[in-house]
């Protein structure tokens, strides 16, 4: 059963509806208004004849012209002098034999009697009113209209002499035309209709067809079972909005995929210093809480795990933010030879103290477009782990060059990375090497390389055994 807001049915019936106007359009047009649409056009037509009739007053075939316009116009057309006499006159029956043979004036000059008896050549009834308000006309032209005629009449140079033009259509001629029209519309209109509502429901099914799919796949999104088999070329709209479900979809799945890996990978690492924080917070409060010493160890110890879980939340946010960000809104020019100088010098006055050294050589004024917050994230994360990583010398190189682009590199001499951890590095919460005793997430990597990524560059690493590992990444300039 057809749902009653489907779109196939909703389609069906606006279709329906709009064949509907248009034939009550139809009806209204060729019955109702057919009448004063064809009086109208019937005397504009007549205004028309006469005015060519006029214009051609002087020419000597001007008895041609009157009896061309009168035939192809279906009008009767008189001249007569300006006293009522008729001189010439024609209708759409006059041949041009009979033109021929009647030419001229009607008898020897006078009005024939009987004039208003009915012979066609004899004056119309209504010409002796309608003489009377052509003279009293101011521009020499008239105008008499009444239930079933309409004349148009004018002064004329006709033959060299001033003459009267009277030019007759019949009016309301349409009555048995109605009556064929309306029978006529009553077999297309149905006919019309019976084909046009099945051309209707055709159309809404071939156009629903694939808005139902549409709707049917993304009823699956982010779903494994979710298919991209979509065919495509039915119109451009839909075509877009099936590409638009897939990159949906796919970034549901990841979505659905970060959050499993963040519960799997993330949860011992929030477990721990959430148990450490209570089991030591109880211990103070059961046993150390009069023992001062035992009591501020145990809360340093707390204050450290706080420190940790806090960073962890933070990094775990970062880089939710991260993978969801895909554009470049906050680009802008970056000195990145100052940001790297600057961030080196911070980490060198920091841990100079632990007797770290920071060997570096930035090239000055290499720039790229890009974010300097992040750039200044990435710079630090990988600071940070190649102080984590080094050696016994404690010694961190700092690289930045131009080499197909602007290329930094960090160099640790520490004990390098395990060839079974290299292909590993950059994933997120791989924390192999944390988990030795150095690290916390290990998302400080995984962010670097979404900050490389977001700015179109790459990231890379070569490490050797016991002699250190090199992080490098290239930006474009």
């Amino acid at each position: 059963m057809k749902k009653p807001k489907s779109f196939k049915t909703k389609l069906w019936l606006y279709f329906a509806l709009f064949a509907a106007i248009i034939f009550s359009l139809l009806w209204l047009l060729q019955t109702v208004f057919l009448q004063s649409f064809y009086n109208q056009m019937l005397i504009r037509n007549t205004k028309k004849a006469a005015q060519t009739i006029i214009q051609s007053a002087d020419d000597e075939d001007i008895n041609s012209v009157i009896d061309k316009v009168a035939h192809d116009n279906s009008l009767l057309i008189y001249v007569t002098d300006t006293n009522g006499e008729p001189l010439y006159f024609s209708d759409e029956y006059k041949s041009a034999h009979r033109k021929k043979e009647n030419s001229g004036s009607f008898g020897n000059g006078g009005r024939q009697e009987g004039k208003h008896k009915g012979n066609y050549r004899n004056l119309p009834e209504s010409y002796d009113e309608f003489l009377a308000k052509l003279n009293a006309s101011e521009t020499d032209t008239t105008e008499l209209q009444t239930d079933d005629l309409y004349v148009y009449g004018a002064n004329i140079n006709y033959n060299g002499t001033e003459c009267v033009l009277y030019v007759s259509a019949t009016l309301n001629a349409v009555g048995s035309a109605v009556t064929i029209i309306r029978y006529q519309l009553a077999v297309v209109t149905g006919l019309s209709l019976v084909i046009g509502f099945v051309l209707a429901w055709l159309i809404a099914k071939r156009f629903s067809k694939p808005v139902s799919r549409l709707s049917d796949k993304a009823k699956l999104l982010g779903e494994e079972n979710y298919s991209e088999d979509f065919k495509k070329g039915f119109c451009a709209e839909l075509d877009e909005l099936s590409d638009t479900l897939d990159k949906t979809s796919e970034k549901l799945r990841q979505s659905k995929n970060y959050q499993n890996e963040l519960l799997s990978n993330v949860s011992h690492d929030l477990r721990t210093p959430l148990t450490m924080i209570k089991g030591y917070a109880e211990e103070i409060g059961d046993y150390s809480w009069q023992d001062e010493k035992q009591r501020n160890e145990d809360v340093a110890v707390i204050m450290r795990e706080t420190d940790r879980l806090t960073a962890l939340v933070n990094e775990i946010l970062e880089y939710s933010e991260l993978q969801a960000q895909d554009d470049a809104k906050d680009f802008q020019h970056v000195d990145l030879s100052a940001l790297v100088t600057r961030v080196t010098d911070n980490f060198a006055s920091l841990y100079k103290r632990e007797g770290y050294t920071f060997e570096r050589k930035v090239e000055e004024n290499i720039a790229v477009n890009g974010s300097a917050q992040k750039l200044e994230r990435a710079v630090v994360n990988l600071l940070d782990n190649a102080v984590r990583h080094a050696g016994k010398s404690k010694t961190v190189t700092v690289k930045l060059f131009s080499d197909n682009g602007a290329r930094l590199e960090i160099v640790d001499d520490g004990d390098g990375i395990a060839e079974e951890d290299l292909p590993h590095i950059w994933e997120k919460y791989y924390t192999s090497r944390q988990r030795s005793g150095k690290g916390a997430s290990g998302l400080g990597l995984a962010i670097v390389k979404q900050i490389v990524l977001l700015h179109n560059g790459s990231c890379s690493v070569t490490t050797k055994q016991n002699e250190g590992s090199a992080f490098v990444i290239v930006l474009p300039r």
